[in-house]
């Protein structure tokens, strides 16, 4: 083989190398951008279900077709914040009323409160009553003690296109589905 043959073959090497890094980056962005979220818990709020420092992945396409459902585990931009994610639980829907009492959950005036078994412990106060918003949603935190969620926040209310996904599972530390 001549020299120009050399240099002509690891040319054509390193492009094969540039093209393959190339469409590793495009898929990555693609998935990372429309499929799926790659997110982090910085706080105490949704502890016992998901932990703080723990990584999950969240469904951009989970509310395409479908609304949240209650007790979803969503991802959100911080209503007083956009540039903040957020995660917190579903509690109220579009056209419901939340109150607290003694920190259970009661929808439309319900004499049976929702099931909050998913708490760590029990929670405490009487908030509300809110009504939601038509396309809007109430978030509570699981850890209700020490979770700053639409009980605390100016816009106490998260619209249904600043939802961003749908917790899907924790991948660290273990993987664990998210419900």
């Amino acid at each position: 083989m001549s020299k120009p043959d050399v240099k002509n073959s690891i040319w054509k090497e390193l492009w094969e190398y540039i093209k393959m890094i190339i469409f590793v980056v495009v898929v990555v962005l693609i998935v990372n951008n429309f499929l799926l979220i790659n997110a982090r818990v910085p706080s105490e709020s949704m502890e016992k279900t998901i932990m703080t420092g723990d990584r999950f992945f969240g469904n951009r396409l989970a509310y395409l077709f479908d609304d949240p459902e209650r007790f979803d585990i969503v991802v959100f931009k911080y209503p007083d914040d956009e540039s903040q994610l957020f995660v917190k639980r579903v509690i109220g829907l579009p056209g419901e009323t939340v109150e607290i009492k003694d920190g259970k959950v009661y929808i439309n005036g319900s004499e049976t409160p929702l099931d909050d078994s998913f708490t760590p412990e029990t929670p405490t106060g009487d908030y509300g009553p809110y009504v939601v918003p038509d396309g809007s949603y109430f978030m509570l935190g699981d850890n209700r003690n020490h979770s700053g969620d639409s009980r605390f926040w100016k816009q106490p209310y998260v619209e249904k296109e600043k939802i961003v996904g749908k917790a899907i599972f924790r991948y660290f530390p273990g993987v664990k589905i998210l419900k």
